[in-house]
């Protein structure tokens, strides 16, 4: 018999403790976060939130006026090393576990990228993206607004990632308070992965954390039962959908895990193809909230994809909705979800044991973004939570929203929407795409 969590009305008890405690003295939120989007002055009417895979600012951005990019990296043998180009289409993937995370950041030296690769790979993390592949993520960083501080929220790989996207939290409720800490696992054969979602098979389990003080809970199924945004924008009677690339398990597929959504008549709100976004903006049937998946493996930007059509798929959301009629009532947010093992420079805040993760870009398009601008304050995976509880005035999940800014320094209200310009990229044709790579469930 398939293994569903408690009640969710013991869900409701149990999400104030949630919220983990912090490391290294108590965190003043009042000093480190700014708000002040204002609903009174948005008119900010949907919010688009575009996942990509497996970037960090690094390697995706080099070149970038103004940003916080580097050029080197610092290798486990302690020797400065120069980052050099490798193309989108790479047939490797790295190693983003969190045990990948715990050896890349190596207590604050950021210097274990490639402690546990062979020799003959060990350059392998100390790459970039080329200008030619992702012209069209640095024209929409370099028009409107790009983020060079934001940090995935969590120390780990897509599961519990795409979980704090949706909750600002990967706890495990109702089973344990403790945090979903990785992708699950067989647990007849824990070394191999296994499918996410509330559909997984019995034997799939998901590790967990304890974000206080670290230490390791039971293997648990990864299907839960915590409040998620959706679930205050249904309070408001706000439209939200989530456009994913197939139904069923999938470790980009938040809601597919959240008992509730997945068992309720909200689960209509989950769409696939990931490309219906497209015909509902034309159609004139944009929600208030989207979340946008990749339209495929090939267009996600995850290494070992083979392809290099993450940013023609991008442009096509991008510019469906800048000449749309929704252009002066959109903010759209594009992430990616975590560093996919590449190098970053820049060493991660640590609330507590499983947060803050690595440094990811975040590229905000709307016609009141600040032309050209670069972010340097602290942004997190919930700070896109907090500009739509904002803008919206739908409240607080009381996660890591709560401490997040809400994206503020990023915008202008004071000035006229700006006209949209068409980002130029190759054409979004997934009809004709024959690229496919590993299986999305297997990779770690």
């Amino acid at each position: 018999m398939k293994r569903t969590p408690l009640l969710a009305a013991v869900l409701w008890t149990l999400s104030a403790c949630s919220g983990g405690s912090f490391v290294g003295g108590a965190s003043n939120a009042a000093e480190e976060v700014a708000h002040g989007l204002g609903h009174a002055v948005s008119p900010i009417q949907h919010v688009i939130i575009i996942v990509q895979e497996n970037r960090t600012p690094d390697n995706l951005f080099q070149g970038l006026p103004g940003a916080n990019i580097s050029k080197t990296g610092l290798d486990s043998e302690g020797e400065t090393v120069t980052l050099k180009p490798v193309s989108l289409a790479a047939s490797f993937d790295l190693g983003h576990n969190r045990a990948s995370f715990l050896t890349d950041y190596d207590d604050g030296k950021m210097d274990g990228f490639d402690r546990n690769l062979p020799e003959k790979f060990h350059l392998r993390p100390f790459s970039y993206a080329p200008a030619s592949e992702v012209q069209p993520y640095l024209d929409m960083a370099s028009q409107y607004t790009f983020a060079d501080n934001m940090f995935q929220t969590q120390q780990a790989g897509s599961f519990p990632a795409h979980q704090y996207l949706v909750s600002g939290t990967s706890s495990a409720l109702p089973a344990t308070t403790y945090s979903a800490a990785d992708n699950p696992y067989d647990e007849r054969q824990p070394t191999k992965t296994a499918p996410a979602g509330c559909d997984a098979p019995d034997y799939s389990l998901v590790a967990t954390l304890s974000r206080g003080n670290g230490d390791s809970g039971a293997g648990v199924f990864p299907c839960f039962d915590r409040p998620a945004l959706s679930d205050l924008l249904d309070s408001a009677h706000l439209t939200w959908r989530y456009y994913q690339h197939l139904y069923g398990t999938g470790l980009w597929h938040a809601f597919d895990a959240i008992q509730h959504v997945r068992y309720g008549p909200d689960y209509a709100n989950v769409v696939s193809p990931s490309q219906t976004i497209l015909a509902d903006i034309s159609a004139g049937q944009l929600p208030a909230v989207s979340w946008v998946m990749p339209a495929s493996d090939a267009y996600s930007d995850h290494p070992g994809s083979r392809s290099a059509k993450g940013p023609s798929w991008v442009a096509a959301v991008v510019n469906a909705v800048g000449e749309s009629q929704y252009w002066n009532s959109t903010a759209v947010f594009i992430t990616w979800d975590d560093w996919g093992g590449w190098y970053d420079h820049v060493p991660p805040k640590m609330y507590n044991h499983f947060e803050l993760g690595f440094r990811v870009p975040l590229v905000i398009v709307s016609p009141y973004a600040k032309a050209g601008f670069v972010s340097h304050r602290r942004h997190e995976f919930g700070s896109i939570l907090r500009f739509a509880e904002t803008a919206f005035d739908l409240g607080s999940l009381d996660t890591t929203d709560k401490r997040s800014d809400d994206l503020a320094d990023a915008f202008n209200f004071k000035k006229p929407p700006r006209q949209f310009v068409p980002i130029q990229a190759p054409p979004f044709n997934p009809s004709s795409d024959t690229t496919s790579g590993p299986d999305i469930e297997d990779r770690e």
